[in-house]
C-alpha cells in the first residue's frame, strides 16, 4: 500500500472548503439584496462550510509541504467531489432541492459547467440560490483548483502537481515559469471576460441580476440559466444572443491565446492551429445548420416572436450559429429546440457533442486539439504504409510531436468512446430508452447539457431516477477531469508503492 501525505490532501480540502463557504456568503449578500426570505438559511450554510474549512486547516497545520502526483490526482478528484457535497448544502436548506442526490446532482453538475438540471421551474427558486448555482459554474469553469494553486505560495505549497492534473486539455501551456502567476493570469482575464459580458448584457436590455448569471454561465460554459426557457426567452431581442455568442466563441478558445492577444501578440495567437481548425469547424457546421434549418425546418414561424424584426434568413443564421456553438464549446444554453430541426440535424448535433472546444479552455469533450492530432496522424498512417521506412511524424503548429503524446490522445480516445458505450449501458438499466441513453451519456460525459430524446433542449433531469442521477454525476466528473485524472484511481497500481 503506497503511503501517502494525508495531511496535506486534507488541508488542502479545508481550504476548498473555505473558497465555497466564502462564496455562499456572497450569495447570502445576493439574497439580502433582492429579499428573496433565504438570506439567513445561505449565510448559516457559508459559515457552516467556513468552520468545517477552518477546523480542517488547523488540525492539519503541521504537514509536510512536499505533495507528489498521486497526492495531486487524489486531491483534484476528491476536491471536486468534497465541493459539490458542500455546494449542495444551500439547495437542501433553502428547500429549494430536498432531496441529497438531487442537490449533489445539480451542485456536480455546477462545477462540472454541465449544466444539466433537475429544477422544473427555475424561475420561482430564490435569486440567492440562483446566484449560487451560477456561482458553482463561474468556480468549476477556470477550475477551483487552479485558483486555490493561486495563493498555495502562501502555505508554502508548490501547486505544479495539481496544475497538470487539473488543467483542461492535452498540455498546460504556461504563460509565465512559476505556475502560481499562470494560475493568477488565467483568473485575471476569466474575470475581466464575465466583467465585460456582465455589463454588455446589461446594455442591450438584460436586468442587472440576468446579466450577472448568464455571464458567469458563458465563461465557464456551463449553460446554467435564470429562466425556464434559457437564452430563448430574449429571442425576440437578437442583440443578447449575439453577445452570448461572441463570449462562448472566446470561451471555448485557449485562454493562453487571450492572453497573448492582451500582450500585443495578435499573430502569435492567430497563427494558432488549433483556433483556425476550431473557427473553420464552426463557420462550416453553421452554414450546414442554417441552410437546412432556412429551407427544411419552418424554424422562422415555430420558434421566433418576431421573425419580422430580422427576417427569417437572419433568424436561422443566429439561431444556427447559436446552437452550434453551445453545442461544440458544451455551454448548453438553448435558443430553439433543435431535435426539431429535421433527423439529420437531430444526429449531426449529436455527433459534433464529441468535437468539444479547445485545449485550454473552459469547454469540455474531446477537444479540437486531440481531434486534429487523430487525423493526421490517421493520414500519416496510409503514407507509413506506403513507405514504412520512412520517418512521419505529427506535426502541430509546425512542430513534430512525440510519440507518447500521439498514443496518449488514442489512448485517450479509445477511453472516451469506452467511456461513453458503458454510460449508455448503464443508463439503459435504469430503463431509459436507446435516443435517450445515449444523449445522456455524451452530454454528462461531454459536459454538454441537454441530450436527446427524453432529455432534450426544452426538457429537464427531473425524471432520471436517484441512481442514474449519480452515474450521471460520475460521468460529468471524469469528462471534467479529462478521464484519466479519475480513472487512475480505481487502478489497483495507483496504490501499491510502486
Amino acid at each position: 500500500m503506497a503511503k501517502f501525505n494525508y495531511k496535506i490532501i486534507f488541508h488542502f480540502f479545508g481550504l476548498l472548503l473555505l473558497f465555497n463557504g466564502g462564496f455562499m456568503l456572497v450569495s447570502a449578500l445576493i439574497s439580502l439584496i433582492y429579499e428573496d426570505g433565504v438570506t439567513l438559511e445561505l449565510f448559516t450554510s457559508g459559515i457552516a462550510v467556513l468552520i468545517i474549512g477552518v477546523i480542517l486547516m488547523l488540525l492539519t497545520k503541521k504537514h509536510s509541504k512536499v505533495m507528489n502526483k498521486r497526492e495531486g490526482y487524489i486531491v483534484v478528484t476528491f476536491g471536486w467531489i468534497v465541493m459539490a457535497a458542500s455546494g449542495a448544502i444551500p439547495y437542501m436548506v433553502t428547500n429549494a432541492i430536498p432531496s441529497f442526490t438531487s442537490a449533489f446532482f445539480e451542485t456536480m453538475s455546477g462545477y462540472t459547467t454541465t449544466g444539466a438540471t433537475i429544477l422544473n421551474d427555475i424561475e420561482i427558486v430564490p435569486n440567492g440560490v440562483l446566484f449560487w448555482r451560477s456561482t458553482t459554474h463561474w468556480i468549476g469553469g477556470m477550475g477551483i483548483i487552479v485558483l486555490a494553486i493561486a495563493i498555495l505560495p502562501l502555505l508554502g505549497i508548490g501547486g505544479m502537481q495539481l496544475f497538470a492534473a487539473e488543467a483542461p486539455g492535452p498540455s498546460a501551456d504556461k504563460l509565465h515559469p512559476r505556475i502560481t502567476d499562470t494560475a493568477k493570469r488565467l483568473w485575471y482575464i476569466y474575470l475581466g471576460y464575465t466583467v465585460a459580458e456582465t455589463i454588455l448584457l446589461k446594455v442591450a436590455g438584460m436586468s442587472f441580476f440576468d446579466a450577472i448569471n448568464h455571464s458567469m454561465s458563458t465563461l465557464s460554459t456551463g449553460g446554467f440559466s435564470t429562466k425556464n426557457a434559457s437564452v430563448a426567452y430574449w429571442n425576440d431581442q437578437p442583440i443578447i444572443q449575439y453577445i452570448i455568442i461572441v463570449f462562448m466563441f472566446l470561451a471555448g478558445t485557449n485562454f493562453v491565446l487571450s492572453y497573448y492577444a492582451f500582450k500585443g501578440k495578435i499573430q502569435k495567437a492567430l497563427g494558432d492551429e488549433e483556433l483556425r481548425w476550431y473557427f473553420r469547424f464552426i463557420a462550416t457546421f453553421t452554414i450546414i445548420v442554417a441552410i437546412i434549418v432556412y429551407f427544411r425546418a419552418d424554424f422562422a414561424v415555430s420558434t421566433i416572436e418576431h421573425p419580422q424584426v430580422w427576417g427569417k434568413l437572419e433568424a436561422s443564421f443566429r439561431h444556427g450559429l447559436f446552437q452550434v456553438l453551445t453545442v461544440i464549446t458544451t455551454t448548453g444554453f438553448i435558443s430553439a429546440d433543435y431535435t426539431l430541426w429535421t433527423p439529420f440535424l437531430v444526429v449531426f448535433f449529436f455527433g459534433i457533442m464529441f468535437l468539444g472546444g479547445s485545449a485550454g479552455s473552459t469547454s469540455g469533450g474531446v477537444k479540437v486539439m486531440r481531434h486534429l492530432i487523430l487525423i493526421k496522424n490517421g493520414f500519416l498512417e496510409f503514407k507509413r504504409a506506403l513507405h514504412p521506412n520512412a520517418i512521419l511524424p505529427v506535426r502541430y503548429n509546425t512542430k513534430a510531436i512525440s510519440g507518447e503524446i500521439v498514443f496518449n490522445i488514442l489512448g485517450f480516445f479509445i477511453l472516451y468512446m469506452l467511456s461513453f458505450i458503458v454510460g449508455a449501458l448503464v443508463f439503459s438499466m435504469f430503463e431509459i430508452d436507446f435516443e435517450s441513453a445515449v444523449g445522456l451519456s455524451a452530454s454528462s460525459l461531454g459536459n454538454i447539457g441537454p441530450a436527446l430524446g427524453n432529455f432534450g433542449p426544452v426538457n429537464n433531469y427531473a425524471a432520471l431516477p436517484p441512481l442514474a442521477q449519480w452515474w450521471s454525476s460520475f460521468l460529468m466528473l471524469i469528462g471534467r477531469l479529462e478521464l484519466f485524472t479519475v480513472l487512475i484511481l480505481l487502478t489497483p497500481f495507483f496504490w501499491r508503492n510502486r
